[in-house]
């Protein structure tokens, strides 16, 4: 008994360490249960940073995580990590088939901000596919709230009822044969969407920034047939910057990311660049700042 007494004075002596934390939550939107998964990290601080991944189509936020994995640079950088799901599909045209996904993740921000003591100067988004779509109608429609956006194999729809408005640091990550959003835009779904190149143009040209970008070739170093064009478009006066990813040979995938379907199907996954690092590489120097 005093062996397990003088056991039990030392531990009380030792100090606690902090764990990460990942749960499911819920809030309500017009009546709705909209669920999220919620990541935070070990070294919990006021006034964290808010990152937001958008899943594809038909996925889910534990898919998400599987794919882009941002939770060992949360607990590297001390952000929060958010995972929304979406009901089947992000709704990210003009008919919201009575789910306005915009409101959602307006409502979520509010959310993250108030029960985490969060920054609400630094929330960023991502997505692919469809939450790639999704999060470029965010950069339109919540400008307001969001201080950067990334977005993996997808651009912007056309004609569907909102455009930029707002200048915004933005990066585009775009694999040059992907089969699921083509690379150089068009019909697909029924929608109209623009190429890579062409949101990239409109960006830059909503951004002020100098139509010459700074270009840097990353060669095959994975040795998976993929090499990397990275354009980086800037503006010095707001210091805004457009950022392009060209991946050749590269698929409807995230770049440092597993196979998650077979190569006839989705294409290629590069792993000569790692999506989640320069991701939030680019994302942590920004935060909103009034007349940007």
């Amino acid at each position: 008994m005093k062996m397990i007494a003088c056991w039990l004075l030392l531990l009380s002596f030792l100090p606690i360490v902090a764990s990460a934390q990942q749960k499911r939550e819920e809030i309500i939107v017009d009546g709705m249960k909209r669920a999220f998964v919620t990541y935070l990290p070990a070294q919990k601080t006021a006034n964290m940073p808010i990152l937001i991944s958008l899943h594809g189509g038909f996925a889910s936020p534990k898919g998400m995580l599987h794919l882009a994995d941002f939770r060992p640079l949360a607990d590297k950088e001390h952000f929060i990590l958010v995972c929304p799901a979406s009901k089947n599909l992000w709704h990210d045209g003009a008919n919201n088939k009575g789910i306005d996904d915009v409101k959602f993740i307006d409502e979520l921000i509010t959310y993250i901000i108030k029960t985490y003591n969060a920054d609400a100067s630094r929330v960023y988004v991502t997505g692919i596919s469809n939450g790639g779509f999704m999060t470029t109608r965010l950069a339109c429609q919540l400008h307001n709230r969001i201080a950067a956006i990334a977005v993996v194999a997808a651009t912007l729809n056309i004609n569907e009822g909102y455009d930029l408005e707002k200048p915004m640091p933005v990066m585009y990550i775009h694999g040059v044969t992907d089969p699921i959003v083509p690379y150089n835009g068009g019909k697909k779904f029924g929608r109209q969407m623009y190429s890579h190149n062409a949101i990239i143009n409109k960006w830059v040209t909503l951004d002020g920034c100098d139509p010459q970008p700074v270009v840097t070739q990353i060669p095959d170093n994975a040795h998976d047939g993929t090499t990397v064009m990275r354009e980086a478009y800037s503006n010095p006066k707001n210091n805004l910057k457009v950022v392009s990813y060209i991946i050749n040979n590269g698929g409807h995938t995230w770049p440092g990311g597993w196979q998650y379907f077979p190569k006839f199907i989705v294409g290629k996954t590069t792993h000569n660049l790692n999506a989640c690092q320069v991701i939030w590489d680019f994302f942590k120097p920004y935060q909103l700042k009034a007349g940007i």
